[in-house]
């Protein structure tokens, strides 16, 4: 379907625009792209093995457009006055945002799941991928995140997959409304709560998501979720969740430090499982990867099995490493729901918590601040801290007048201990400095793929000082 077809990218390096570049080019389109990351010098790696892969890129600034034929792929955001985005006008070049460009490649596949959901996708996504590739099914994958059972020398940014049989897995957003271009033969929802957008709004999307499909796989756990499958006339529907009732149900969870083990109970059958990635929220997220692996035809029995070697994602509760007994962890947590689960997986167990916090953008704050801060003060305690820097910002024309500030003077008026520094280098040499044995320190935050070698630079900075205080002795 993309043979013949020019695509120029604008923001290729970004977490959902590289994948989608990979899978359209591996159907025979032509790619390039610019990005304003490349531009400011970061990121080299990446870029080098884009360009390793035959991809032209260029500086943001309309360079790469030269033809009318080609097709920009560019957020609905972005101004026409970026230079890329004036240049294609000028040529006539036909527009598309990714959603649009993604929703029109699945919505061609034979066969389609979608995930959607407030929290949870990548991470389903991934597992359901993996489920069917180890069944034989050869998928094409498209996620939001690096799914490490995917990741080798020729893939270290394996964030999608091209295969050649015929079903397309997809995470799908709602935070700009395009989760209702997606055609999916199975919709799996995970959960329905507040993130980028109000939940009236979220309800709506939502609703006409699993509406839309073939056969629903849904949270019996989640109240909105419920409401919502309760309004609709599904053909077909599959429930997970740790309730009587679910379809899918998990029981007799033992959760570990690293992974959990449960029975799952469907069809009148108790089967045992497995997972290498910790929390209750995973064992969710393997129900539903299991139902919906299932209502496309694997047996129950070759999903559990593969599930049980899915390694996860980068920066979902991703071990950088361990140094003098401190294990530092870094997460996408960055909306309330996200960080609760991470935040709820390491208190099930010993140790104090430093969480630092990176917000996304201002916006964000101003949306929802106040649950960020009781997120913080509620799943935490006395012994625990919290440190914010200020948030991501890149430039543009956002109301920064509230900003990470806001959120620490909320967790302390809330009973928590928290700190506002703004530099974020500054940031972790406070936390090597607080660091002691048995510690776990999280970092998150999203949309800034430099919090991965962050975190990394902490664990260095601990296992530095470790060295010199026993040289010392």
């Amino acid at each position: 379907m993309n043979e013949d077809k020019s695509y120029y990218f604008c923001g290729i390096g970004g977490s959902g625009m590289l994948p989608l570049a990979m899978i359209v080019k591996a159907a025979g389109a032509q790619v390039a792209g610019s990005d304003r990351a490349l531009d400011q010098g970061r990121l080299a790696d990446k870029f080098q093995w884009l360009q390793d892969r035959g991809i032209a890129l260029f500086h943001q600034d309309g360079s790469g457009l030269v033809d009318g034929s080609q097709i920009l792929i560019a957020s609905a955001a972005i101004e026409d006055t970026v230079p890329d985005v004036a240049r294609a006008i000028a040529l006539g070049c036909k527009r598309m945002t990714r959603a649009e460009l993604l929703a029109e490649h699945f919505n061609a596949a034979p066969r389609s799941i979608a995930v959607g959901g407030t929290s949870g996708k990548s991470t389903v996504t991934g597992m359901i991928g993996w489920i069917l590739t180890e069944a034989g099914r050869d998928p094409t994958i498209m996620n939001g995140a690096v799914m490490k059972n995917f990741v080798d020398a020729d893939a270290p940014f394996a964030s999608s997959r091209v295969g050649a049989g015929k079903i397309m897995v997809s995470e799908v957003d709602e935070s700009d409304g395009s989760i209702a271009l997606f055609d999916p033969e199975i919709a799996v929802l995970n959960n329905v709560s507040l993130d980028h957008k109000s939940l009236d709004e979220l309800r709506i999307l939502f609703g006409d998501f699993i509406a839309t499909s073939r056969h629903a796989i849904w949270n019996h756990d989640d109240e909105e979720t419920r409401a919502l499958v309760g309004a609709v006339n599904l053909p077909k529907s599959s429930s997970f969740g740790f309730s009587g009732g679910a379809d899918y149900r998990a029981v007799q969870v033992e959760e570990k430090s690293f992974g959990s083990r449960f029975i799952m109970q469907t069809g009148g059958t108790d089967y045992p499982v497995s997972l290498q990635v910790p929390g209750r929220h995973n064992v969710a997220n393997a129900l539903a990867a299991i139902a919906a692996s299932c209502a496309i035809g694997v047996p129950v029995e070759s999903a559990i099995a593969a599930i049980g070697s899915f390694r996860g994602l980068a920066r979902r509760f991703d071990i950088v490493g361990t140094a003098n007994d401190v294990t530092v962890i870094d997460d996408f947590g960055h909306n309330p729901d996200k960080i609760a689960a991470t935040l709820k997986t390491l208190k099930a167990f010993p140790g104090r918590v430093i969480a630092f916090f990176q917000p996304h953008g201002f916006g964000p704050i101003q949306k929802m601040g106040a649950e960020l801060a009781a997120v913080f003060f509620e799943n935490l305690g006395d012994d625990d801290r919290v440190i914010l820097c200020d948030p991501v910002y890149f430039g543009g024309t956002v109301d920064r007048s509230l900003g990470s500030v806001s959120i620490v003077n909320a967790i302390i008026a809330g009973g928590g201990r928290a700190e506002h520094i703004a530099v974020r280098q500054e940031c972790g040499d406070r936390m090597i400095e607080l660091a002691q044995p048995g510690d776990r320190i999280v970092i998150m935050g999203a949309r800034d793929d430099s919090l991965h070698s962050f975190a990394q630079s902490i664990l260095d900075g601990i296992a530095r000082d470790h060295a010199k205080a026993q040289a010392a002795e």
